[in-house]
């Protein structure tokens, strides 16, 4: 039986190298084709002790190419993706291009699975953001059904890619190095806006997190309030989360229900200080939950507190693509 042959595009970046460790961790045997622009053609990277050369990503890259994961920007998404359709290859594309489109399922693959087979040749991954808040809180929904979330992010600055990366690593060494990819310094400072700014206010960041929870928890009505903050942090987004139920809910039970659900880590014993934090979370794959407790405010107890963690280039991008990657190939 011969290999499915799989393309990484934008394999030079952040993104695209650790898809490209995914596959390897999770000995995913198959004829890889690295892509990039052409700056970046004849790079030479390592794949089951295999040395591949980075090829220009052009028209007919995707010929005889069975799946990609994208990890590209939108502009240049929406550029080679029409060429990955018409050579007839199954996408998992990591830009928010083609995330809210209705045709085209948005997948986190502990939550909604079943999605995937209704592709049409592209399955949107999620905003990290999304992915970590929602592997927290999925089990909490199917249990008390989530109505309203109020959401405070702490997002590392490898969500603005190398070059996010770059800036934090510089600027702590020195800093009055400009940033490249932020509007301040983030070295010893936050900064709280990601993305544009709406006519309200609302950032870009913002509102993917109530869109694309509504479209892969296929409940139109869940509302979020929710602040996007740039923090001097390398890898690992947290996010601070008040959940408004239409049940009453239990934090005993949450933690029960959190300590087994898939891609869940319980990390919850505040009196002794144990709870989640981004230098344990980071490199690794589970969500850290913690820090859970009812709402003392909301007399109707419907409402419960909790912390999560989660590294936003592997499970807030790479690994869920790679998990998505390994529904289909089953």
């Amino acid at each position: 039986m011969s290999k499915e042959t799989i393309a990484i595009v934008g394999a030079t970046g952040a993104v695209g190298q650790q898809m490209l460790q995914c596959l390897e961790e999770r000995k995913i045997d198959c004829n890889l084709k690295l892509l990039a622009s052409a700056r970046s053609k004849g790079k030479v990277f390592t794949f089951m002790d295999q040395d591949i050369t980075v090829e220009e990503l052009t028209e007919n890259s995707f010929e005889n190419v069975d799946y990609a994961l994208g990890a590209t920007e939108n502009d240049i998404t929406k550029t080679w993706m029409p060429w990955a359709q018409k050579a007839g290859t199954i996408v998992v594309d990591n830009s928010s291009a083609y995330r809210l489109d209705p045709n085209v399922p948005l997948v986190i693959p502990e939550i909604n699975p079943e999605d995937i087979q209704k592709n049409q040749g592209i399955i949107a991954n999620p905003n990290c953001a999304t992915i970590i808040a929602l592997v927290a809180l999925h089990a909490l929904h199917q249990e008390f059904k989530i109505k309203r979330m109020i959401v405070s992010t702490y997002q590392a600055v490898s969500g603005a890619g190398v070059k996010g990366i770059q800036d934090l690593e510089n600027q702590v060494k020195d800093p009055s190095i400009p940033s490249q990819a932020f509007p301040y310094p983030i070295a010893y400072n936050l900064i709280p806006q990601i993305g544009d700014f709406d006519e309200n206010g609302i950032s870009k960041e913002e509102w993917k997190l109530q869109n694309e929870s509504r479209k892969i928890l296929h409940d139109p009505d869940i509302l979020v309030n929710c602040t996007c903050v740039r923090v001097p942090i390398m890898r690992s987004h947290s996010e601070s989360i008040t959940i408004e139920c239409e049940k009453e809910v239990d934090a005993q039970k949450a933690r029960e229900l959190l300590a087994h659900a898939p891609g869940v880590k319980l990390v919850d014993d505040p009196q002794n200080k144990i709870y989640p934090m981004p230098l344990d979370t980071s490199d690794q794959d589970l969500v850290y939950v913690g820090r859970i407790r009812e709402d003392l405010s909301d007399p109707s107890k419907h409402s419960m507190i909790l912390f999560c963690c989660g590294d936003q280039i592997r499970k807030g991008a790479a690994t869920n693509a790679v998990q998505i990657l390994e529904e289909l190939l089953k």
